[in-house]
């Protein structure tokens, strides 16, 4: 098996010079049979690398859109553990696409950093970002993870202190996830021209890749915070795109699982294609 950090640092190398794209989806929906071959069907659609959320019962960072996914992840039974049977199966059928878990500090403390990490390690996860771990107080974990091959990937946003970019540039790998926007997932207002003035402050310190999540809603968007990120991070929208495929599936009459799962897994695909046509067309492929 690739080592992850192989795996992230290659996963970058092929996509530039466009910037690599990350969907993000929550493990569990629209059901636990539904997650590999959506992670799959995202991969077919142009994905460079994948977040996998963990479903958590306070996740403080995000909008209602993935609280919902969690919520209805959460009612299937979905924890860390069977989020990391499920990245283990997809590593069954790809070894090369990175499969960065997200989520929050609970479910790591609750299974130990150290049984979490090894578990993660032989299911095959690249990196990992704890959105609740201050970067000041997770050195040991950030010892652990690099010791397992997983890149600790860390979060700044608009309100990063110097001091706290400083920090992040000693212990990330993989990549920085910069939070384009003040407030939760799924908000509005994308101010590109912000971003990448901020983008240029992270750099002086950041010698990783920095992806630009929160607020990249459509292909445009995503292609204009292409111009200034190396990585480009859809979440809200593509799980809304999930919802509404259900949804409809429902309304059509489908009546079993699998045909609602394949619905959605059609829909986010054909999705995420399009932002990825907008991004090879912004670096000119």
């Amino acid at each position: 098996m690739n080592s992850s950090n192989d795996r992230l640092a290659a996963a970058f190398a092929k996509a530039a010079p466009r910037a690599a794209l990350i969907p993000y989806i929550t493990a569990g929906d629209p059901s636990r049979a539904a997650t590999p071959a959506l992670m799959h069907a995202l991969v077919e659609a142009g994905a460079d690398v994948l977040e996998l959320g963990v479903p958590f019962s306070d996740p403080m960072a995000d909008g209602p859109v993935i609280q919902r996914a969690a919520e209805r992840a959460i009612a299937r039974g979905i924890g860390l553990p069977q989020v990391l049977e499920m990245v283990a199966e997809f590593r069954r059928g790809d070894d090369t696409t990175p499969v960065v878990l997200m989520g929050y500090a609970n479910p790591v403390e609750r299974m130990g950093q150290a049984r979490f990490t090894e578990a993660a390690r032989q299911a095959g996860v690249d990196g990992v970002l704890v959105v609740d771990y201050p970067p000041e107080e997770t050195d040991d974990f950030a010892q652990l993870l690099n010791a397992a091959g997983i890149a600790p990937i860390f979060l700044l946003a608009p309100t990063s202190t110097e001091r706290r970019i400083q920090k992040v540039a000693q212990i990330a790998r993989g990549y920085v996830y910069y939070v384009s926007l003040k407030g939760v997932t799924g908000a509005g207002h994308l101010d590109v021209d912000d971003v990448a003035q901020r983008l240029g402050d992270i750099r002086r310190h950041v010698k990783v890749p920095v992806g630009v999540g929160f607020g990249i809603r459509d292909a445009e968007s995503a292609r204009r915070v292409a111009q200034a990120a190396d990585a480009v991070v859809v979440g809200t929208r593509l799980i809304e795109n999930i919802e509404e495929a259900v949804a409809a599936a429902r309304r059509q009459g489908v009546a079993d699982q699998a045909g609602i799962d394949a619905m959605a897994v059609r829909a986010a695909g054909a999705w995420l294609a399009d932002i990825r046509r907008a991004l090879d067309q912004a670096a000119g492929g």
